[in-house]
């Protein structure tokens, strides 16, 4: 997927003020129109202009878009995916596509990637302000944002200060970041993707209406050492050679931080997986916990371990590892 540099479509600097960006815009809008243009590719390069308006018009993406951007050159064509959890602690409002007047099915791959997912997550929470009454009264917006959470959150729950970073226009139409924090119980047995709603955090009411909510959509912090499905947990457990070929009992840490003990069945197969029922997240019916056994090898430094290495190899003098390779 190629990084899209919204700034070069429009033809501004990374500081441009508000205005710049409508002046911008407008002025490619007239020159490729597909009513008015001439240009052979006007419809394409109207929905890019679009896209990158659609961003930079909103202080919220535009904040998020340009700390992705931060400290890394991506060129042109280059492949770019965005990192895991780019954009958790930022907060946004609006409805999905930033309210550009852009049907969301015009938006690039590259603009779903980053905005189309916490744009559907706004909708499904109900974003969208009530209707102002005669006297001028009107819900707040509600707001929306990821959070990272440990999985040992899940297991425990608690509470927790969390950070989240927003942007506004100054005066003089510059962006200007903002950071707020806000107090979360987090249920125990929480899940992925789960919303977690709090009530009046969203945008202030008018006429003595309402503040919307704010609904934070949870994530949990990534972990080469496990991932979860729904409620299960997988779990990767290093076991020594012997311990998976001798089998038997071996220590092993939950993520909600209690020890049990497992036996390691004899002549363990890489690929199976050892079944802690009622293990995983809590819930009324809760997940279960897989351990998924992986060999390590330890490291021969000294002299009698290179030695012991060698005293392996001569009793397994039989074993053809590479056999079914023709070796």
């Amino acid at each position: 997927m190629e990084f899209k540099d919204y700034y070069k479509t429009l033809g501004i600097a990374r500081d441009a003020s508000a205005d710049d960006i409508k002046k911008a815009y407008r002025h490619l809008a007239r020159k490729y129109h597909p009513d008015v243009s001439k240009e052979a590719d006007a419809s394409a390069r109207m929905a890019e202009v679009n896209e990158a308006n659609a961003v930079l018009s909103d202080p919220e993406k535009r904040a998020a878009y340009d700390a992705l951007g931060s400290g890394a050159a991506h060129a042109g064509g280059q492949d770019f995916r965005p990192p895991p959890h780019w954009d958790a602690g930022y907060e946004f409002t609006g409805a999905p596509g930033g309210g550009a007047g852009m049907d969301e099915a015009q938006f690039s791959d590259f603009f779903e990637q980053l905005f189309g997912r916490a744009a559907q997550a706004r909708h499904g929470a109900g974003h969208a302000r009530g209707g102002a009454s005669a006297g001028g009264a009107q819900r707040g917006a509600d707001h929306h944002a990821r959070i990272e959470l440990e999985l040992r959150d899940a297991y425990l729950g608690g509470d927790r200060l969390l950070s989240l970073r927003g942007a506004r226009l100054d005066a003089q139409g510059q962006l200007v970041q903002q950071e707020r924090q806000v107090q979360v119980t987090i249920p125990k047995g929480v899940r992925e993707g789960q919303l977690i709603r709090l009530s009046g955090q969203g945008g202030p009411g008018l006429g003595g209406s309402p503040a919307g909510d704010l609904f934070l959509e949870v994530q949990f912090t990534p972990d080469a050492r496990w991932h979860t499905q729904d409620r299960d947990v997988y779990l990767s457990v290093p076991v020594t050679p012997w311990e998976a070929e001798l089998g038997g009992p071996i220590e092993v840490q939950t993520p909600g931080g209690a020890t049990v003990e497992v036996t390691v069945p004899a002549h363990f197969k890489p690929g199976r997986k050892l079944r802690l029922k009622g293990r995983g997240i809590p819930a009324a019916t809760p997940g279960d916990l897989y351990l998924e056994l992986q060999v390590a090898l330890p490291a021969a430094h000294t002299e009698a371990q290179q030695q012991a290495y060698r005293a392996l190899a001569k009793a397994f003098a039989g074993f053809a590892p590479r056999a079914s390779q023709g070796a």
